[in-house]
């Protein structure tokens, strides 16, 4: 199939019939946090625009500014190829059932054949009717607690958008991996020469023979922490204060010693 004209790289978000401002402006804020911007409401109760969606953004303004108002569900969901229905409740449509890791790389799968696609939420009161979930392709269910399954509206939202996500964005961003390079095998043989060093003269690898099962055991537990450079450079400043600081106590002990009267 060749790429539709107007294809959207990331799902639409439908809400059908919300209620709440407060909800439909922690939507947008999910959805931003998750880079989704394309916002659709079918009849929301108190009309729209509504000052009090935009107060509970956060800032997250765009997919306000954006949102689209449809009269009805079958305009909104007009030109989607896909779409995929949110409900935690049994209805008479069979269909597909999805958890949202699943309908997410469904719905990536589906986009990357150059598809539209979307998630449709129900109201907060009564969520979707069988005539809404009819015109799905799959409902997703959220495996939530049997005994409490009321979720606001924005945590469902929030739950598939960030499986949405995960499809793309799988690793934390890069300024959580940035910091120190890796210590290569020079740095880490230092590192373990002068903590060997200072082990065995204090005494540590004791009986002699077993020093160098000992010393691997002790390599061993620092390449498991895959250490950087600034952090050997740590460690080896932890070994030199403890090694000078056991110095100046041999010279203190000495000293006592040495002023003893005989």
């Amino acid at each position: 199939m060749a790429p539709d004209p107007a294809h959207n790289p990331a799902p639409c978000i439908i809400l059908n019939e919300p209620q709440l401002a407060e909800n439909i402006g922690a939507v947008a804020r999910v959805m931003a946090n998750f880079g989704l911007e394309d916002l659709r409401l079918v009849r929301p109760r108190d009309g729209w625009p509504q000052e009090r969606a935009w107060a509970c953004a956060s800032g997250a303004v765009w997919p306000l500014d954006g949102a689209k108002v449809f009269d009805t569900l079958e305009e909104a969901c007009a030109g989607l190829h896909r779409l995929y229905a949110t409900t935690a409740r049994p209805r008479e449509v069979v269909l597909p059932l999805l958890t949202p890791r699943e309908g997410a790389a469904a719905l990536h799968d589906a986009v990357n054949e150059g598809l539209n696609t979307g998630l449709l939420f129900g109201g907060e009161r009564a969520g979707l009717e069988t005539q809404d979930i009819a015109l799905c392709q799959a409902i997703i269910t959220i495996p939530i607690d049997p005994r409490f399954r009321s979720l606001n509206l924005a945590q469902a939202v929030a739950i598939n958008a960030y499986e949405w996500r995960t499809q793309t964005e799988d690793r934390p961003p890069p300024a959580f991996r940035e910091g120190a390079p890796p210590a290569d095998q020079a740095m880490l043989m230092g590192l373990y020469g002068q903590l060997e060093d200072q082990l065995d003269e204090a005494g540590f690898f004791h009986p002699p023979e077993k020093k160098p099962s000992m010393s691997r055991n002790l390599r061993a537990i620092f390449a498991r922490a895959l250490l950087n450079e600034q952090e050997v450079r740590t460690l080896r400043g932890v070994v030199t204060a403890l090694s000078r600081g056991r110095g100046r106590v041999l010279a203190k002990l000495a000293a006592q010693k040495t002023d003893k009267p005989d």
